[in-house]
This record gives C-alpha cells, structure tokens and sequence, in this order.
C-alpha cells in the first residue's frame, strides 16, 4: 500500500510508491505522455502519465482533467535533476475526486480588479501562496523573537471606548445602546500589560477609517506591538532594529524558494544588518529640501517624502525627535527641547517608508491629562488609562509594526492588496 505524502517531503520517498491529493495546476499532453502539474498547498509536482503504464480509461481521464479539479495520484517517485524540486512523479493511478468546470483565473493575463473580485481563488497561484508562506514566516518570527527575549503576549480588545491615533479615522459601531469604536491599535492596553509584567506586546487586528486609495493603506491591517516598563528612546531604537533583522533573517533561511518566486532581488535583504542609520527629523527635512522637496520644518513626513529619505540608505532608517505637534497625545515630549517628541518612525529601504512607528510615552498623570484635554477628546474614557500614572507610574517605551507593510517590503511588492489575504480598502469589503 502506497504512502500519503505531501509534495514537500517527496524527496523522501526515492523509488517508493506514493499516494498524492490536490489540485490541477497545469497539464500538457503529448502524444502517449500527460504531464499533470499538481498542487497541494505544500509545493508544486510534476506527474507523468504514460499511456502504456495505466489503463486506457485513467489515460483518458489524466488527458481529459480541467485546471484546479482536485485528483489523486499514486505512483513512483523519481530523481529528475530538471524539476524545481529535483522529483516526479511516474503515475500508475488518478483518481478524480471533483471536476471543476470553467475555472475563471486561467494562465494567462488579468486585471487587478478582476483577481481582487475573485481573491478567494487568486489565492491558489504561486505568486499568492509565495506571498503568504513568507507572511507566515514573519508572523512566526515575530512570536518567537519575543518567546527569546522574555514578551509576554497581552492579548489587546477589538472594541474600545476611544481612540488612540485621533479620532478622524475611527469605525464606530452600537455596544448596546453606547458608542463603541474598533480598535486603531492595541497600544494603550499594551502599556497596562508592561506595567504587569516589564516587557509585553499585543498582536491582532486593527482598523482605521482612512479615506486613502494609496498602495500603503488598508482599512484593517494586523499590527504587533512591543512595550517594555523602563525603556527609553534609544532602547526603543535598538529593540526596533534588532527586531527587524531577525524577521529578516528568518525569511531569508526558510523562504528562499518563495522569494525566488518572486524574483525578489534578495542582495536587498542581505544587506539589512544593524546598525540602521539614525537621524533626526530636523535632518531629515534638511535632506528632503536639499533633493528638492519643499517641506518646511513642522510638516507631516508622509509617503513621498518617506520615498525620498529612504533612497538614500541601503538599509532602514530611524527617523526620531519629531515635532511634538505633528504627534500623538501620549508621546513623551524631549526635556531639553519641549517642542520635540522622543518619538522614532523606521522607514524601509526601496522606497517602502514607514514600517515602524515608536515612542517613549509620557508617564506623569498631570502633563497626560492636559494632552488629553487639548486633543479635545473625553478624559472620561481614559481614565483606566490615566490611572496607569497614579499607580507605580514608570517611564516605558514602545512601537507599532505593521504586518502587511513589512511584508510588502520583503516581498518587494507594489500594492498592500496582496499581503492580506483578503484585503480591506475603501472600496473593497468582498469577497
């Protein structure tokens, strides 16, 4: 009886007869042979189906199969130096298990907007399953980075009572007669966390009501984020760096495959090693306006500008100490300089701007009270949050990743919309 086996560990199994089950992915046929091209989610197998080794009715079905009806197939695996995963398959049995008729996404060529309304299925190609393995990978790396170093994860709610990056961008809904919004970040409850248990971080999903149509923006989009009770600015800068070169690195290692699917040039990556470049957002306008970009002192670095300053680096850059105007209510403000917040943004390399977004956040209850009362909003609905500097308050730092801007980045990918997925956008809530 032959053994079930997944393409992935068909090596093996050399000379063995093996049973296989997926999907058609492509097929060809010539003369007495069909070259079935299998898929099972864990690779990609090349099936040979020779006339004069199976019955005339399995020949007639090998030769008569549809791309993606889902088969089975057993036969002898065999060394074959030309095939990307150094095997095929000599089949002696298919089995078909459900035809699939008409599939809509064939070889050749599409829309976007004709792959996005059939994501569900756009999914199976290679490209989509290259990027999601390596998501994967990220997300994997990220939990284990902070199993290492002593996280402890503090899971953060969906539904709050306020905002936590201004209230512009806020999806409201009913919680039984009262206002409820969806999370914009976990952050808030990530800092209660630190002050439990020292070094935490809260991964989920998140939601902003961007009325943006940009390639770096999705409505809900998965953020991890670190706190740690004690940190500074310059720990919060070296935590981020050292945080994103081991995701990088674990990438690298695991998913060399996936990345050549994406003809990712992977010298980009190998070349993310600490240390990252450290400049202050002062000089980061002075940068911008000397390659001439006009933002003055006190303007919003945004995408554009993100592009510019980040082609000028071969690895990410730490922007930091920005305006404390352009900044969240919570961010502590610079002592030596109270009109700059001891705030840091990373900002890829290759033009993919800000995949970091980190602060030290301000810990005494007085200065937080009056921040919250100039930002107009209900000191009422913070005041768990506020109680965090009453109790034991200590200085703590910490950032924001968000996961499909990272992957885009190592995926060398234009558009966010395929590193979700399902991807939401403005105008996307389907499938």
């Amino acid at each position: 009886m032959s053994s079930k086996v997944y393409v992935r560990e068909i090596g093996k199994y050399l000379g063995q007869e093996v049973t296989l089950q997926g999907w058609l992915y492509n097929k060809r046929s010539s003369g007495k042979l069909v070259f079935l091209q299998l898929r099972d989610g864990s690779g990609v197998i090349q099936c040979v189906v020779f006339k004069g080794d199976v019955s005339e009715e399995i020949f007639k079905l090998a030769d008569s199969l549809t791309q993606e009806s889902s088969i089975t197939v057993t036969g002898k695996v065999k060394e074959d130096k030309r095939s990307p995963i150094g095997f095929e398959l000599s089949v002696t049995n298919v089995t078909l298990i459900q035809a699939a008729k008409d599939y809509p996404i064939s070889l050749k060529d599409h829309g976007t907007a004709f792959l996005m309304d059939n994501r569900h299925l756009w999914l199976r190609s290679s490209r989509q399953t290259a990027i999601l393995k390596i998501r994967d990978e990220i997300v994997f790396a990220i939990r284990e980075y902070f199993k290492i170093n002593g996280f402890t994860l503090v899971d953060s709610p969906i539904l709050t009572p306020a905002a936590c990056e201004g209230t512009s961008t806020l999806f409201e809904t009913d919680y039984f007669g009262e206002k409820a919004y969806l999370s914009q970040s976990g952050q808030l409850y990530a800092e209660a966390g630190a002050m439990a248990l020292g070094k935490v971080y809260c991964f989920g999903p998140t939601f902003r009501a961007e009325k943006s149509k940009t390639r770096r923006h999705l409505t809900e989009f998965w953020m991890v984020e670190p706190e740690v009770a004690f940190n500074n600015l310059e720990d919060d800068m070296d935590l981020a760096e050292d945080f994103i070169c081991y995701i990088v690195q674990k990438v690298l290692k695991n998913r060399q495959a996936e990345l050549k699917t994406l003809e990712r040039d992977i010298s980009k990556l190998e070349n993310i090693k600490k240390p990252f470049p450290r400049i202050s957002y002062t000089e980061a306008i002075e940068l911008l306006n000397k390659k001439g970009n006009p933002t003055d002192w006190g303007g919003d670095i945004g995408g554009d500008e993100e592009t510019i300053i980040s082609k000028n680096f071969d690895r990410p850059v730490m922007v930091h100490h920005y305006p404390a105007a352009i900044k969240a209510f919570y961010m502590k403000r610079d002592e030596k300089d109270p009109k700059l917040a001891l705030a840091v943004d990373v900002l890829g390399p290759e033009g993919y701007g800000e995949i970091i977004g980190g602060s030290v956040r301000e810990e005494d209850y007085d200065t937080l009270l009056a921040r919250i009362k100039e930002q107009g909003l209900p000191p009422e609905a913070f005041d768990w949050y506020l109680d965090l500097r009453k109790y034991g308050s200590v200085p703590h730092a910490g950032f924001g990743m968000g996961i499909e801007r990272a992957v885009a980045w190592i995926c060398g990918l234009s558009h966010l919309r395929e590193t979700i997925p399902f991807p939401r956008l403005m105008d996307r809530i389907r499938p």
